[in-house]
């Protein structure tokens, strides 16, 4: 499997933003940890993956849902080790519809197939720049500096927060909204 990239923005964006080279160590890592911040809430990679290989079990219905999407292609469907011929696909939902009716309720799909964009859409990697911004900015180690006779305290969930445009961009491309309970 060729898995997605490390960032979803460009560390180059970034180091504009910080007045840094793209390579400095602290801004990159700042730009993972904003990257898997947002595929942690949106539940998938995002960028494009190669090749991917999930294991699904089979539900009695006739659709399988894929954990990531769009679907840019389906290369096998398995379904307990037979390869299952006439598969069609729901791209952008990221749905498998079983040729014969109904996918077996005790049986195992293995399916290969890419998934996600190339190239990342603007409004994430805007967003993770920002994000990445916030971290690389905050020190959650500080939370007190006194110099002479003053005083300045940090709170450490200031690098927590999240803008308007972050929470926009985690509702436009989040998967399975259903199941926030």
């Amino acid at each position: 499997m060729a898995g997605p990239d490390p960032y979803l923005a460009d560390p180059q964006d970034l180091a504009v933003l910080l007045k840094l080279p793209a390579d400095d160590v602290r801004l990159l890592a700042a730009l993972r940890a904003a990257t898997r911040r947002f595929r942690g809430q949106v539940r998938h990679p995002v960028s494009k993956v190669t090749q991917d290989q999930v294991f699904l079990d089979g539900t009695g219905r006739p659709v399988l849902r894929l954990p990531a999407a769009p679907v840019l292609a389906v290369h096998s469907v398995l379904v307990d080790g037979v390869e299952l011929e006439g598969v069609k696909v729901r791209r952008q939902a990221g749905l498998l519809l079983h040729p014969s009716g109904c996918w077996p309720e005790w049986s195992e799909a293995a399916v290969t197939y890419d998934h996600g964009k190339d190239p990342v859409p603007e409004d994430v990697a805007e967003a993770v720049v920002d994000q990445a911004r916030t971290i690389y900015r905050t020190d959650p180690a500080i939370q007190q500096v006194t110099t002479g006779t003053e005083s300045v305290s940090f709170a450490a969930t200031a690098a927590v927060g999240i803008t308007e445009q972050w929470r926009a961009a985690v509702e436009a491309h989040r998967l399975n909204r259903g199941d926030d309970a």
